[in-house]
């Protein structure tokens, strides 16, 4: 349900059409019972009554206050008993559920005071019995009915907005998430390519037999990322699932690559048996580093690789001898490595240390 001002424009005729319809034909009917049948003027009354409620969704307060008025003076003229009232009740009703229990609750206690008022002046005796009362537990009724079903639209309209906002906070994760994969794959595999080509480039003429071992490199490290681009493409365009989850237990092969461009790479100590998110998290930070030390470090010769675990937390850190290393500036890589580990509630950091650069990665083995 929406809020009664949005409704579309044929709302308008049905919330005049329908009380007006009910009340002219139960009060003709009542009329004959009464052997005081409903005439013309009191048709035009009615009628003149229900009318305002074509704009009740705009107007609510005015239009209550009139159809209230001039449902009053129906009732003391020597016209027939009807459900007159059902016109007042309508607008009540709207009245609550546009501006708020408080004000449908003062208007609806105004008019019936100012209806006591004329009543009394116009030389009526005060009689507090059970048609009194009928007027406060009208009130209290519609005004009760309209907020209940306010209450229940706000807190429909509010879930259905939290679910939208949870939904676009999960495409966005998901985004994210296929945004670092493709990056990884992509920059670790043309960096290799990008320094195997200058190789092969460097050496053809002389060592013909190394040239050929870059080509190879070039081909192998092409082939792996077309198959990782591949699976990526498979699982977006199935919509169902996850690809190939990266490992760790790929290290010797990453680490193949890594030697393939003439760095040293010394691993010390040993991943072991990781949880699967943390896993595939210290892979891509691992290969981003490695990628990182090849694109722009200077003149390296030495990557130290270390795995440890301590205090429930594995760690893993990547340092390089490369000369002259300045303080990163954040991009896509850096930023990818701090949002897998902060997925996880780790952390991932990148600072120039003596003798090169380093990147360490703390992940928790356990979920907190």
């Amino acid at each position: 349900m929406r809020d009664p001002r949005r409704w579309p424009a044929f709302v308008d005729v049905g919330l005049t059409l329908v009380p007006l319809a009910f009340v002219l034909g139960v009060t003709t009917v009542a009329g004959r019972f009464q052997r005081d049948p409903l005439d013309l003027p009191g048709y035009l009354w009615l009628t003149a009554a229900a009318l305002p409620l074509v704009a009740v969704r705009r107007y609510p307060l005015p239009v209550f206050v009139v159809t209230a008025a001039l449902t009053w003076v129906y009732y003391s003229s020597d016209q027939p008993g009807g459900p007159a009232i059902v016109v007042p009740t309508v607008a009540l009703f709207v009245l609550t559920r546009v501006r708020g229990p408080l004000v449908a609750g003062v208007a609806g206690a105004v008019v019936i005071v100012a209806g006591l008022v004329v009543y009394l002046a116009r030389g009526g005796e005060l009689v507090l019995d059970a048609r009194a009362g009928l007027f406060v537990v009208w009130l209290v009724a519609v005004v009760g009915i309209g907020t209940a079903v306010r209450n229940r639209v706000a807190a429909k309209r509010a879930a259905e907005q939290e679910a939208a906002e949870r939904q676009s906070r999960l495409a966005e994760q998901e985004r994210l998430r296929i945004a670092r994969e493709v990056h990884d794959v992509v920059a670790h595999s043309l960096a290799m390519i990008n320094v195997q080509a200058g190789v092969a480039v460097h050496v053809a003429d002389r060592r013909p037999d190394q040239a050929v071992a870059a080509l190879q490199a070039i081909k192998e490290a092409s082939a792996a990322a077309l198959a990782d681009l591949r699976a990526t493409v498979t699982v977006l365009r199935s919509g169902h699932g996850l690809g190939p989850a990266p490992s760790l237990q790929q290290l010797d092969e990453l680490l193949d690559h890594t030697r393939a461009t003439g760095l040293t790479v010394r691993v010390h100590g040993s991943p072991g048996d990781l949880p699967a998110p943390v896993d595939g998290a210290a892979y891509r930070i691992l290969q981003e580093s490695l990628t990182n030390v090849v694109r722009h470090a200077n003149q390296p010769r030495t990557v130290d690789i270390r795995f440890a675990r301590h205090d429930g937390r594995f760690s893993l850190v990547v340092r390089d001898d490369g000369r002259g290393a300045e303080t990163p500036t954040i991009g896509n890589g850096l930023r990818g490595m701090q949002e897998r580990a902060a997925t996880l509630g780790g952390k991932a950091e990148a600072r120039v240390v003596d003798g090169g650069f380093e990147v360490r990665a703390e992940l928790p083995l356990e979920e907190s």
